[in-house]
């Protein structure tokens, strides 16, 4: 009676924990950019980004961690100077392997019985093969989940964070040496917050954003 109870107190701390961090995620503009965050940390919200879902368990997404005061100027500048880049303890910028599908994929099902290997491993070609746009569009599915994850899991380590769309990717593609076969789906910055974030500008009640069984 004892555990059970423990048990039902644990799975209920860690829901209140999640919705908790979810509540808290703000994109946040103002960043302490005298805070260090450790090589431990980051590594701690990357492994956390890597349980993100991809299809067929193809893990195209591709994280590059920039912590360099010069390199982030760099991107600073290529991102419209805004501030956040520059001050923020680590840009994490989120590419996608267009062709990972095709680099052995068979590693991405290798703890898998057999019979699921004789199945999965040739619909990953079957699926990818030939079709750019949606090799394209699950690059920006499995980014945005990853980034998420990137943001909930920053959230739930007591730091700020702000996803990004605002820079030129031809130019941070160069910054980053970015491979002829990647693309860049988006950047995350993590840090300290300065101040708290502002209000929220209005959220739509669920009625008007959810429907039951259709349209």
């Amino acid at each position: 009676m004892i555990q059970a109870s423990l048990k039902n107190k644990t799975k209920s701390s860690f829901y209140m924990d999640v919705f908790e961090a979810i509540e808290k995620r703000r994109a946040i503009k103002n960043f302490d950019p005298n805070h260090v965050m450790s090589r431990q940390e980051i590594d701690k919200i990357l492994s956390a980004a890597i349980l993100s879902p991809t299809s067929y368990n193809i893990q195209n997404w591709r994280f590059v961690i920039i912590t360099d005061k010069d390199t982030k100027a760099k991107i600073r500048a290529a991102s419209w100077n805004q501030a956040q880049v520059s001050d923020a303890s680590v840009v994490i910028v989120l590419c996608a392997d267009l062709l990972a599908w095709k680099k052995d994929p068979a590693r991405y099902w290798k703890n898998a019985p057999k019979s699921a290997q004789d199945y999965l491993v040739p619909a990953i070609i079957e699926t990818y093969e030939g079709n750019e746009s949606f090799q394209r569009e699950e690059a920006i599915r499995s980014c945005g989940m990853a980034a998420q994850t990137i943001m909930l899991a920053s959230s739930g380590m007591n730091y700020d964070s702000c996803p990004m769309i605002g820079f030129v990717p031809d130019e941070v593609a160069k910054i980053i040496n970015l491979p002829s076969d990647h693309t860049i789906v988006m950047m995350v910055v993590v840090g300290k917050a300065l101040k708290p974030a502002n209000p929220r500008g209005g959220q739509l009640p669920l009625g008007e954003v959810s429907v039951n069984e259709h349209f």
